[in-house]
């Protein structure tokens, strides 16, 4: 139990496309903490163009720009994006700014996964530039997910990030960050190693590509640029995935078992799996300690199968760096995990404890507080939290669910836009 109230949903630009179905069968079934949608521009340009690398016309820009009108109306709190991934991929800034007008007009906020967090493409620094930009023309609250310095390439840039970041919310821009506590990333292998433009068309025209003599050099080769990037074939551990004797496993174990190369192990794993999640051992904890220090850096999960971020997030960083090594103080990690968060996603009334507020409060003693999910066990619940109460109501007591389902649905009111 990692005493979490309330959790951001939509992200990466993966959303459902009917935000309202989706809270009001949150409402009818119940949900057990408050939870929020942000609008997918993923999903919203997948439904428009599909898998296509094209760029909208005026007409299919109208059309995008139409559905998140109608997912902010109906309650989404703002726009996010997952800009690496395909087809997200394929556009261009002015795409965007232009969905994410849409978004600020409407009081929302802009929540991405940017374009690049290492040095392939325009690279960290060049997206966290091109992030601040949507956030000026768009006059829209920016908000990168998951902030990292991903690869050695790009070890220790979180230094010039920290002062680009600095530099724009001193010109005015509301620009924050999340960061989970751990040195390895949670994706796919397909994402972590496949270029986009061998996405184009979607599964089936990547399949063909796969086999194509032509295209399957440049394939591979991308591919080994890639897991360098990445830091070779030890770095990425399985997961997740439908064959399940290769979970758990390195690709480079699994690479000299089959006594393959591995991007060809990967490749194999993708077209005749039907693919993998891994974790990506990318990060450098020097990297991690200095963003973690940031005022504008909030606490965040990005909780996917397999990792133990899911389940540990915040007890980790509460035991490894506050009570642990003192990195930072509690008042400082209760505030980034509560109150700033409610602040910037503009959920009102919540965050903190106040009179008129919605009661979601945890208690706990910071000394026994304990993660206990690690890559082998992803799921082993923490320790330490005390009481978890939501909307008033007890809903964990001693580390056990009580059954209580007393979450809410949030959606973006009219009355709260502009705050």
């Amino acid at each position: 139990m990692q005493g979490v109230t309330t959790v951001i949903t939509g992200n990466d630009g993966g959303s459902v496309i009917n935000i309202g179905d989706t809270l009001k069968k949150w409402d009818e079934q119940g949900i057990g903490t408050n939870a929020v949608l942000l609008a997918g521009f993923g999903t919203i340009r997948g439904r428009v163009l599909g898998q296509s690398d094209a760029q909208p016309t005026a007409e299919q820009l109208e059309q995008e720009k139409a559905l998140v009108a109608r997912a902010m109306d109906e309650g989404a709190f703002g726009m996010s994006t997952g800009l690496y991934y395909a087809p997200q991929s394929y556009s261009k800034t002015e795409e965007v700014i232009e969905l994410a007008k849409v978004a600020a007009a409407k009081g929302g906020v802009y929540d991405t996964h940017m374009r690049s967090e290492g040095t392939a493409g325009i690279g960290l620094l060049g997206s966290i530039q091109e992030t601040i930009r949507i956030g000026r023309e768009a006059n829209i609250p920016v908000h990168i997910s998951h902030i990292k310095a991903l690869g050695p390439d790009s070890w220790n840039q979180s230094k010039q990030a920290i002062e680009m970041i600095k530099k724009a919310r001193k010109e005015g821009i509301n620009a924050t960050a999340c960061q989970y506590p751990y040195t390895a990333s949670g994706t796919s292998l397909q994402a972590s190693l496949i270029p986009r433009w061998a996405e184009v068309g979607g599964r089936a025209e990547l399949l063909k590509r796969i086999d194509d003599p032509q295209q399957r050099p440049k394939l591979i080769a991308d591919m080994q640029e890639n897991l360098r990037g990445r830091g070779g074939a030890e770095s990425l551990l399985i997961v997740d995935a439908r064959d399940k004797p290769i979970v758990g496993k390195r690709l480079n174990q699994l690479a000299q078992e089959r006594n393959q190369p591995a991007v060809e192990v990967a490749l194999d794993i993708i077209k005749n799996v039907g693919g993998a999640g891994v974790a990506s051992f990318n990060m450098n904890e020097r990297d991690i300690r200095r963003f973690m220090k940031e005022k504008f850096v909030t606490t965040c999960s990005d909780g996917s199968t397999g990792h133990p971020r899911k389940f540990g997030t915040f007890p980790k960083k509460l035991h490894d760096y506050v009570v642990a090594s003192k990195l930072i103080s509690l008042p400082f990690f209760v505030r980034n995990s509560s109150g700033l968060t409610a602040e910037w996603f503009r959920i009102p009334e919540r965050g903190l404890i106040r009179e008129g507020y919605f009661a979601d409060v945890i208690l706990f003693d910071p000394a026994t507080v304990v993660d206990r999910s690690t890559y082998e066990q992803p799921e082993l619940l923490a320790t330490g939290m005390n009481f978890v109460i939501v909307n008033g109501k007890i809903a964990a007591e001693n580390g056990k669910f009580t059954g209580v389902l007393a979450g809410r649905a949030l959606r973006k009111e009219m009355r709260n836009r502009g705050r």
